[in-house]
């Protein structure tokens, strides 16, 4: 073989066997170098995406890590103190620490960090801070459940490469009979501010006529108290001229009476 092919031969088995482990944005890799024939391997560096490690002879992989802030659901079932089970869902949204990743990678898994090491610890805590409260307690509770949640969880990770942003009660929900109870709860609740409120409106009805009651026999004391003779006398006296001045018919009016207020009596033709 002429010495140019063997060199191309060469070079194409050692870049067949080189490596270029890379970490995308937002990652940190735990660079390992696995030995082809024989040496010892191990750790091999640290990579902070994006970042690539760079072409190398040597049989290298990564393990990527994602180091931005993570949302983790868990879903329960809890036995209340009232013996209900309610369903509820926790969410908590944790980060880990920059320059970190040896160390988690090495004492929490990697990537497997979150159900190896906090999982079930989360899931007891979530439990034991629920289940000592009855079933109507839940939602009222659930701002003062998040944060003692919270305070165990910092606790519990203090000296470790995780960050605890937040931690939240979500959706509460309750057996269907518990359900059912409530909402006939509010519908007759409902009925009886509706009929409250008809009370309140036949009350203020009857105010109202009570007021106009008064009104009217207040008027009828004023009036009363004026209907002297002299007055009588002479709104007859006015209604007199006003019925002479009229063309449509004769009427006859007679003196009677002791202040003179004459019997009226229309003339039959």
């Amino acid at each position: 073989m002429k010495p140019i092919y063997l060199l191309i031969f060469m070079s194409s088995i050692l870049l067949a066997g080189c490596t270029n482990p890379s970490s995308p944005a937002g990652h940190e890799g735990y660079v390992t170098e696995h030995p082809r024939f024989w040496g010892k391997g191990g750790f091999a560096g640290i990579l902070k995406g994006p970042e690539s490690y760079g072409n190398s002879i040597k049989n290298l992989s990564v393990e990527n890590v994602d180091f931005r802030p993570k949302t983790y659901s868990e879903s329960f079932k809890i036995l209340s103190s009232d013996e209900l089970n309610i369903t509820l869902r926790w969410q908590t949204i944790i980060k880990i620490q920059p320059n970190t990743i040896k160390d988690v990678v090495e004492n929490y898994a990697g990537n497997n960090f979150y159900v190896r090491f906090i999982k079930e610890p989360l899931r007891s805590m979530v439990r034991k801070h629920v289940q000592n409260l009855a079933s109507r307690e839940v939602k009222q509770k659930r701002n003062e459940i998040s944060a003692d949640v919270i305070k165990e969880l910092n606790a519990y990770l203090e000296d470790t490469p995780f960050v605890v942003i937040s931690g939240v009660v979500g959706n509460i929900d309750y057996p269907l009979i518990v359900t059912e109870a409530v909402e006939k709860k509010l519908a007759a609740q409902q009925l009886l501010d509706e009929k409250q409120t008809q009370i309140e409106i036949a009350r203020k009805d009857a105010e109202i006529r009570i007021e106009e009651a008064k009104g009217i026999a207040k008027a009828q004391e004023i009036i009363n108290s004026t209907l002297t003779a002299n007055y009588l006398q002479h709104e007859a006296i006015n209604a007199q001229l006003k019925m002479a001045d009229s063309p449509n018919h004769t009427t006859v009016y007679i003196p009677s009476g002791p202040n003179g207020i004459p019997l009226i009596s229309p003339l039959k033709r």
